[in-house]
């Protein structure tokens, strides 16, 4: 039986005993071991459904179910529109082909697709969870009014002030504040720029325009970063890469070596793997392609998945995406309840 609305309502954000969300990570990172270890902290789990079939969703939703009586989350992809420009796609394809090569596979096809957005959304509709998280735009008013009825709290991933409006008038029950810090996809509803706003300033003025409780994200890697977070009005914290190194994550370990390697490395933010701007530890891929990227979601990561998926295989991380915060350097190799409570300690 999925657990109602009433059970972790609004103001329940700031009871968490740990105030601390695990951030959806799409591509295999979020997995329900992460999330049971995090609610065994006190924190918030969150499942990530992008990348995955509805019925994959579900199956995740239910081993959880079965090992937790703590409230969880499942984080969905709001599909944008197809405006990708074929001879940019193909000329990115020429350009790729040489990688794909060296590590033995063919590239994706360069297609455009909803996610299962529609298959996913009705899964949750019909079998609810505590809390259901939008990345990349808005559902539709008719979606977050469905999800409410059924007793699921609805957050909307904002990276600035009018995509925090909009998401209030939408009637989002909270929004997860996403400052430029942070790892991964920027959820920004229009891709158009990169978002550089950091977390503090965004914080302050997210919560000085919208009335709703608000969790922060952005390069919270360390309890100083979180009490500043905290202390600027969030209710709890959204953390990702600070749990990439977790006992319980499933990061591979080609991830895994990159973000322990001793030697010098930075992140910036990249369309070369995705078409889409995410930010990454610098490597030999995104620095060779970066700016021949097309801005193409997700066609680009179609493309590029069976080469990333090779290079993983094979640990090279020269070639593969490698997600990652700014604050990449303070994660650790230990269970995830540690580091949950560490960042709060």
């Amino acid at each position: 039986m999925a657990r109602r609305r009433t059970e972790i309502g609004v103001g329940e954000f700031d009871e968490l005993t740990t105030p601390v969300v695990a951030a959806p990570m799409a591509g295999g990172a979020s997995t329900p071991d992460l999330v049971v270890a995090v609610n065994s902290a006190g924190g918030l789990g969150f499942l990530a459904g992008g990348y995955r079939s509805a019925q994959e969703m579900l199956h995740q939703v239910s081993e959880v179910r079965g090992r937790t009586d703590r409230a969880f989350g499942v984080n969905l992809f709001v599909p944008g529109e197809d405006r990708a420009v074929p001879a940019e796609l193909d000329e990115y394809r020429r350009r790729l082909a040489p990688e794909a090569a060296r590590v033995g596979v063919e590239l994706g096809e360069p297609r455009w697709d909803d996610d299962g957005f529609p298959a996913k959304l009705a899964a949750l509709l019909d079998d609810p969870v505590p809390v259901v998280s939008f990345t990349f735009g808005l559902p539709d008013a008719s979606a977050v009014r469905a999800l409410r009825r059924a007793g699921s709290l609805v957050v909307v991933t904002v990276t600035c002030v009018e995509e925090a409006r909009a998401a209030a008038e939408r009637g989002a029950d909270a929004l997860c504040v996403q400052g430029a810090e942070a790892g991964g996809h920027q959820g920004s509803f229009d891709d158009t720029e990169e978002r550089v706003q950091p977390l503090a300033s965004l914080l302050a003025a997210v919560r000085a325009s919208v009335p709703l409780p608000l969790l922060a994200a952005g390069g919270l890697a360390s309890p100083a970063a979180v009490r500043a977070a905290l202390g600027g009005g969030a209710v709890a914290v959204q953390v990702g890469t600070a749990l990439l190194l977790a006992d319980e994550s499933g990061a591979s370990a080609t991830h895994r070596a990159a973000l322990v390697d001793p030697e010098p490395r930075t992140t910036r933010v990249t369309r070369a793997f995705s078409g889409r701007r995410a930010r990454g530890l610098v490597n030999r891929f995104l620095a060779a392609h970066d700016e021949a990227a097309p801005a193409a979601y997700p066609q680009v990561h179609r493309m590029t998945a069976p080469l990333r998926a090779a290079a993983a295989r094979a640990g090279d991380t020269g070639t593969t995406h490698l997600w990652a915060g700014t604050g990449f350097r303070s994660a650790s190799a230990r269970p995830a309840a540690a580091i949950c409570q560490e960042l709060v300690g």
